[in-house]
Formats: structure tokens, sequence, C-alpha cells
């Protein structure tokens, strides 16, 4: 297995956090806590940054056990914060069943942009 340097991802996945004020503290009125809007008409579930960091690190590697690697966590945490993501988008309407589901999700709401892929 190849170890890769994460800093410079990191960095980038900090610097688009902070830009969408992950964890966001603003949810529609009436919506369960767990909501926050990424604008004024989009609807997104309020992903922790740990959250947003594991997926955005499990969509640039090819398996779930890379993920881990990269952030040195096990592949069942990786799985967990998976499901918990799809379960948070699922709950608002958005369901995101495979990786290329997320992958649109994570462009959709400014977790990451088109420049960095």
């Amino acid at each position: 297995m190849t170890v890769v340097d994460i800093r410079p991802m990191a960095a980038s996945i900090d610097a688009s956090l902070t830009a969408v004020g992950v964890p966001a503290t603003k949810a529609p009125l009436g919506a369960p806590a767990y909501f926050a809007v990424a604008d004024n008409s989009t609807v997104r579930p309020a992903l922790s940054r740990r959250e947003v960091e594991v997926l955005l690190a499990w969509l640039v590697s090819d398996s779930k056990e890379e993920a881990a690697a990269r952030l040195f966590i096990s592949s069942s945490t990786v799985s967990t914060h998976i499901s918990r993501i799809r379960a948070k988008y699922g709950v608002i309407g958005r369901p995101a069943p495979t990786k290329a589901h997320l992958l649109a999700r994570a462009l959709q709401d400014g977790f990451t942009t088109l420049d960095v892929w």
C-alpha cells in the first residue's frame, strides 16, 4: 500500500469547510437542528467537519480501506460515517445511494468544487 501525504488535501478541505461555514448553525424555519442552508433555496444536511473530511477522502480513494489509511482510522469508521451521511441526505429527500450521488451532493452543497477533481 502506498502512503499518501494528505496534508495538502486536508488544507484544501479545511478551506472549503470554512468557506461554506461547516458546521452550519442556521436551519430553515421549523426544521430540526441537523438541517442547514447552503444558500437561500437549497436545504442540505448539517454534516460535521469530520463527516465532510471522511466523505471527501473516500471520494478521492479507490476504497474505504484506502480512505481509512489516509485518515488513520478503521475502514468500519469510514463506513459508519458514510452511512450516517447517506441517512442525513435521505431525511431531507435528497437520497445518495451511490458514490456518484454523494459526489454530486458534495458539489451541490459546496463541500468541494469541480476544480479539485
